[in-house]
């Protein structure tokens, strides 16, 4: 049997197993080369397959696509990641493989991907630039060893992937995994969104080696704007790691700090006192203030890693406006009466001693974390009525 008889097309009324999706601008210089070798992946799985081209350029693409058997739908909006949504929509396959139109991937490799997610051992295959090989021309340096490896580390650490190369546009997966990953992205963030809720959803992602090619055509990908996109999109998608860590790591250096600086002691050469209890108290206040955003995004936002602070979690869960505002007045009241005491005794006897002065400016930073309680309490019943009522 020859290739295109295992080549469906909407004519046909064979249904595809397998579904190659692709999307294109201005593809022309390496659309046929990469339908060429998916046929000749095809030819050697023997199993109905469909190529579906998610096109929106304005040169021949379509055009040459279409001669070589394969379905061009057209998406309806901009965006990397929206072109591919908008075709796996299309596709009636079992199994989707995804890869970019520019000879980089060989998709005469298609079987090795597809044959672990075929039997059963994972649930997405992903070809590994950085464990394969990377010809020359083909990835610039910064992207291999410093923007793609950092990346890589960067969803890893927050979303437990475990993979070699996040970011690879060749991949292989189930349609059921397609389904349960609900993807919503529309930009170049698409790749590290299927990863990270691959890893938040307890899917089976395995890789295997493959060889990057140098492109054909020109490039498309802006480095800083598209890298951007992919750090910011992994940072608001897991608050522990934007908003809670930092906030602990903050206020425990601040209360260390403005506990030395009370004792007056003298550590490694530096000699704690006013200064430093400024620094502590700046410490703590803002520490104090991004645990506030760590609360609030818990309760609005629906991240994809869910906020895993066990302090985060009982504030939460246990929240009641009231007690939340009562600590914060407390608080504040401590701190509002020292301070009236040292106004009343400066009054009397002038300025107070050193001592006095970073005791006012412990009790002033009580007052700021109190007045934040307060209000912050409030602003978090508001988000709660909010939530529950949607």
């Amino acid at each position: 049997m020859t290739q295109d008889e295992f080549l469906v097309t909407p004519d046909k009324d064979v249904e595809p197993v397998l579904s190659v999706v692709m999307p294109t601008l201005n593809e022309e210089e390496g659309i046929v080369e990469c339908i060429d070798r998916i046929k000749t992946a095809i030819d050697e799985l023997c199993i109905p397959t469909e190529i579906i081209i998610s096109d929106s350029s304005t040169d021949s693409t379509p055009e040459l696509a279409r001669e070589r058997g394969a379905i061009v739908v057209t998406p309806d909006r901009e965006g990397y990641g929206y072109a591919y949504r908008y075709a796996f929509n299309q596709a009636r396959g079992e199994y989707i493989a995804m890869g970019d139109a520019d000879t980089t991937y060989d998709f005469e490799q298609l079987p090795r991907l597809l044959t672990p997610v075929q039997n059963g051992d994972a649930d997405i295959c992903m070809g590994s630039r950085l464990d394969g090989e990377i010809r020359d021309g083909s990835m610039p340096k910064l992207h291999q060893y410093v923007g793609n490896p950092l990346l890589t580390r960067f969803l890893n650490t927050f979303y437990g992937a475990g993979v070699s190369d996040a970011h690879s546009g060749f991949r292989v997966f189930t349609k059921d995994a397609l389904e349960t990953l609900e993807l919503t992205t529309t930009g170049m963030e698409f790749a590290s969104e299927m990863v990270m809720k691959a890893g938040a959803n307890d899917l089976t992602i395995t890789e295997v080696p493959i060889i990057y090619h140098e492109r054909e055509g020109e490039e498309t990908l802006n480095s800083f704007r598209d890298g951007w996109r992919h750090v910011r999109f992994m940072l608001v998608n897991a608050p522990d790691y934007l908003f809670s860590y930092p906030a602990v790591a903050l206020v425990s250096l601040g209360v260390i700090v403005m506990a030395l600086s009370l004792s007056g002691i003298t550590a490694g050469g530096v000699n704690f006192g006013l200064q430093t209890m400024v620094g502590g108290s700046l410490l703590s206040i803002v520490g104090y203030q991004i645990w506030t955003l760590a609360l609030f995004s818990a309760i609005a936002a629906d991240p994809i890693r869910e906020p895993k602070s066990a302090l985060i979690g009982t504030v939460r869960d246990r929240f009641q406006l009231e007690t939340a505002a009562s600590i914060g007045v407390v608080i504040t009241g401590i701190g509002m009466i020292y301070l009236v005491g040292v106004f009343i005794q400066w009054l009397i006897a002038g300025e107070p001693a050193l001592p006095s002065a970073m005791a006012t400016l412990l009790a002033s930073t009580g007052i700021i974390m109190g007045i934040q309680t307060i209000f912050g309490s409030f602003f978090m019943s508001m988000l709660a009525d909010r939530s529950s009522s949607n």
